[in-house]
């Protein structure tokens, strides 16, 4: 039987932390910062957030090796 691979596209958008919790980036920090969004939305983004508990055995099912 073969090894399971990573999700390559996955393991570069989420990382566990050491207390297991999947950790990811916030989305719409691209773009449009300077017209459409606030200094409060801005701000939030720019800190990581963590997955829900609902997905997080998928995403550890994808990135794990």
């Amino acid at each position: 039987m073969g090894k399971i691979k990573t999700h390559k596209a996955s393991a570069k958008r989420f990382s566990v932390t050491g207390t297991g919790k999947v950790k990811m980036h916030h989305s719409a920090h691209r773009h449009n910062l300077s017209t459409n969004k606030t200094q409060k939305q801005k701000r939030h983004l720019r800190s990581a957030g963590y997955v829900s508990p609902a997905f997080e055995a998928n995403i550890k099912r994808l990135i794990m090796k």
